[in-house]
């Protein structure tokens, strides 16, 4: 095995044994300064390092390196990318944080040379019983972030709910984004979203990324150390909706231990879905999302395009009083007026509301999403476009 080969493949088997306990895995570089320094020990002077008691002894060994050398050889001939905290491409915010991975697992058409480089980066989490309020924001947010001066990518966990929702937001408005996956880079969890997964591997400066190795199944101990990762790539992380406990309050606090600005969307006191994202603004954890063009300044993304109308109903008859019949206007203006005052109505709930067939229905929302007048996203649920207040 050449040298660079040892490095990359001693690198993954120390987090196979050091996985769980990464900062550990960094005491032991600060002494050693490297990882394949680690397998050159005897397994005496391994015993006198960990103790006589240690199961470590044991697995820092020749066929922990042969196992990580048959992972590395097979993942790459099936176009994943593996890289070691080492690396050039391994993305420097991460490798700020103390308990960074020693490795990272991607699925992406970016080469990771490019995929970390110069990236701003946001996260956007939340909780999985997403409100429509919180969808709706979601997407204003991202559709915000899209036509900041400078495009950041969204970083998220891939998970039902907020995160779901932020990454087809992203791949919808033309943002790049990276999934952290809870499970093994061969996998997608929750199942239900692979073709989303496979959407955002195929999309340039997208990716899925790791750090379990191949095979790990979900367990609720991975989305902690799912976590870390997601508040570590990101500049900011921005919190939709969340309850007092919940997976986007550990990645908010962790990027505030991180030194990290942290956002939280308000929400109504006696709402359980914003009693997390109204506790971190009151410990001033959090600073509040009071306006889109604010929070496109604080994360220092440059100016915004957006614009606001806030007539509807006057908007959509300017737009086709000249090429529709009066008929056909007055059910364009309905659709509008319902979708705007029940965010993320599906097409189904919009054809019982407005009694309309199912065809019907397709045939007008398609003409508003045309006009850039209403969002349709990929769950076929229809918002206002994030650029009409």
């Amino acid at each position: 095995m050449d040298k660079d080969t040892f490095s990359i493949v001693s690198a993954i088997a120390l987090n196979h044994i050091f996985g769980n306990n990464p900062k550990f895995s960094h005491q032991l570089l600060d002494r050693f300064g490297s990882t394949e320094s680690l397998f050159e020990l005897s397994y005496n002077e391994l015993k006198e390092l960990f103790g006589p008691y240690t199961k470590y002894a044991e697995l820092i060994n020749h066929q922990s390196l042969d196992k990580a050398e048959k992972e590395y050889n097979l993942l790459s001939r099936e176009g994943y990318q593996i890289i070691s905290i080492f690396d050039e491409s391994y993305p420097s915010l991460l490798r700020e944080c103390p308990d960074a991975p020693l490795i990272l697992y991607i699925r992406s058409q970016t080469a990771a040379s490019e995929l970390f480089r110069g990236n701003r980066s946001v996260a956007i989490v939340g909780t999985r019983d997403l409100s429509n309020y919180g969808k709706e924001w979601c997407t204003r947010i991202v559709r915000a972030l899209s036509e900041a001066s400078i495009k950041p990518c969204i970083i998220s966990g891939l998970a039902i709910g907020t995160d779901i929702c932020a990454q087809l937001a992203s791949l919808s408005f033309g943002l790049p984004t990276i999934g952290v996956s809870p499970v093994g880079i061969n996998e997608v969890y929750p199942r239900r979203h692979s073709v989303c997964a496979d959407k955002i591997c195929g999309s340039p400066g997208s990716a899925i990324i790791t750090d379990y190795p191949p095979g790990t199944p979900a367990m609720a101990q991975n989305f902690i150390r799912r976590n870390r990762i997601i508040a570590g790539l990101a500049e900011a992380t921005i919190l939709v909706e969340s309850k007092i406990k919940g997976g986007g309050m550990i990645t908010a606090r962790l990027a505030a231990e991180y030194g990290r600005n942290v956002y939280a969307l308000p929400g109504r006191i006696d709402d359980i879905c914003s009693e997390g994202c109204n506790l971190l603004l009151s410990e001033k954890t959090a600073e509040p999302i009071s306006s889109l063009p604010f929070l496109i300044k604080n994360l220092g993304l440059g100016t915004s395009s957006l614009r606001c109308t806030h007539q509807i109903d006057i908007l959509v008859r300017e737009q086709f009083s000249n090429n529709s019949s009066p008929a056909e206007l007055e059910k364009l203006i309905e659709i509008a007026l319902c979708i705007k005052s029940r965010r993320g109505i599906s097409i189904d709930a919009l054809c019982r509301e407005c009694n309309l067939s199912y065809q019907q229905t397709v045939q007008l929302t398609s003409k508003l999403q045309d006009s850039d007048i209403i969002f349709i996203d990929m769950l076929q649920s229809c918002s206002v476009n994030p650029k009409i207040a």
